[in-house]
């Protein structure tokens, strides 16, 4: 008699491929673990800071005849020598990264002829400028290779440290990484009034930080696995400077913060903790001081801070854990874990003294909410802005000239958002259903949203009006 041996075949089978997804299953498990052990960056504790800090010049200008002060900016290409002996591919304004800064005063009228000299069209946005829509610089305003554009505007809002960047859809990250960027200062009666350090380059000094990674000369842009945030880059650069210092000569600094990074979120600290002092945000400067020592920015937030020396003390300026509420995949694939000693500080033996800080600071010059003629929400995800992404032929809403709103804008996604409007500087009147933190008490036009966090805005639009050219609200990680 023969048997029939298929059944133990099958079970041999059986046997052999449930190991063999076993096998499967503890190799993807074992990978993700080792992504997950080395996802988080840091060079706290390591950065040499070798290189002097580079500090942006003011950009030259000229006065017309009808009192019109007008710059101009070449977008160009070329290459930028970050480390000695290694050339990297990189665009800027007037020069090969980044540009300079344009300085301007409340009731001026402002000019800017902007020349675009790159291999693709692209645009210049004034970040946090009140300006007429057309001038604006948002993806409608493109500027074709080889073309000029020539937006004028008159100045009329508050002292307030700017920035200026690309805005074309679909690729402001790339434009802006390689190195399009610039800050636009903006001065008035009180700002200059005020016993504040101001000495531009001196005791007043412009921080652009961005975050960067390198495949051998040239920046990297891939975006790492799970990193759905956007690019995150494993090290810092201030002003186009990899691992800065800055020799400085007076008992108080100013600081002009900006997250000109496309999608990292820096809680900037000091490394010996001290505190510091608050004195503006994105929109201008604050009722008055305010001591911290953390202060968390997101992509396009600026803020002004002052920082006491010590006579022959160095100290450094860090980017600390981000304590935002992320879950325990977001916290490390969000950057949440990553941590940068981003610029350090050396004072000189004497230094000059430097007057206190006023008391006061700046009436407040955003809506208080009392006078909101409609209340708008906004959801914010992955996917878009209210179940919608962004259309270049659609208008989401309308509002009148010369009223005020207030928005509620809820992040329901799982990880983190921050929410910009152009043309307006708002007021932050809540957060979760509380009144705002200290950071946050300052004007406004960009605010961080961690994940199903909910801010209450008031803001007031002015104009001016115009039926063919749209103003756009959206998510600033790029």
């Amino acid at each position: 008699m023969v048997s029939d041996s298929r059944p133990r075949r099958w079970r041999r089978l059986f046997i052999v491929l449930g190991s063999l997804v076993a096998l499967l299953a503890l190799a993807i498990g074992g990978g993700v673990t080792l992504v997950y052990v080395n996802a988080d960056v840091s060079t706290v504790g390591r950065a040499e800071f070798s290189n002097e800090l580079a500090i942006p010049p003011l950009a030259s200008s000229r006065v017309r005849s009808d009192g019109t002060r007008e710059f101009e900016l070449d977008m160009r290409s070329g290459r930028t020598e970050f480390r000695p002996g290694q050339a990297t591919e990189t665009w800027g304004f007037n020069g090969t990264y980044l540009g300079p800064t344009l300085r301007a005063r409340r009731g001026e009228k402002v000019a800017v002829t902007v020349r675009n000299q790159l291999p693709e069209a692209s645009t210049v946005h004034w970040h946090g400028m009140h300006v007429p829509a057309a001038m604006d610089g948002g993806p409608h305003q493109m500027v074709q290779a080889g073309a000029t554009w020539t937006p004028q505007w008159t100045v009329d809002q508050p002292a307030a440290t700017l920035w200026y960047h690309p805005h074309p859809h679909g690729a402001t990250e790339q434009h802006v990484r390689r190195g399009l960027a610039g800050m636009f200062l903006l001065d008035d009666d009180v700002s200059e009034t005020l016993p504040l350090p101001k000495n531009y380059g001196v005791d007043d000094l412009p921080v652009i930080v961005q975050d960067v990674k390198f495949s051998g000369a040239e920046l990297d842009s891939s975006h790492a696995i799970f990193r759905d945030v956007g690019f995150l880059g494993n090290q810092t650069m201030v002003n186009g400077t990899l691992t800065p210092y800055r020799n400085v000569g007076d008992e108080l600094i100013r600081l002009r913060l900006l997250n000109a990074s496309t999608a990292r979120s820096y809680p900037f600290g000091f490394a010996d903790e001290r505190q510091f002092s608050l004195i503006a945000t994105d929109g201008g400067l604050l009722e008055r001081p305010a001591a911290l020592d953390r202060l968390q920015l997101s992509p396009g937030e600026r803020a002004e801070i002052v920082v006491r020396v010590r006579p022959g003390e160095r100290t450094v300026l860090r980017s600390n854990k981000l304590a935002a509420g992320l879950d325990f995949w977001g916290q490390r694939f969000a950057g949440g874990d990553d941590t940068f000693d981003i610029l350090e500080l050396r004072a000189a033996e004497t230094l000059r003294p430097s007057p206190q800080l006023p008391a006061a600071l700046a009436r407040p010059s955003t809506p208080d909410g009392s006078d909101s003629v409609q209340e708008r929400r906004f959801d914010i995800n992955l996917a878009g802005i209210n179940g919608k992404p962004m259309a270049m032929d659609r208008i989401d809403l309308t509002v009148t000239r010369g009223t005020a709103e207030t928005w509620i804008v809820h992040n329901n996604d799982g990880m983190p958002h921050n929410f910009h409007i152009h043309d307006v500087r708002f007021r932050v009147l809540a957060r979760n259903d509380s009144p705002p933190p200290t950071e946050l008490t300052g004007p406004k036009d960009t605010v961080f949203l961690p994940p199903n966090a909910t801010v209450e805005l008031a803001m007031r639009f002015d104009g001016p009006a115009d039926p063919d050219t749209p103003y756009m609200y959206h998510c600033h990680l790029l």
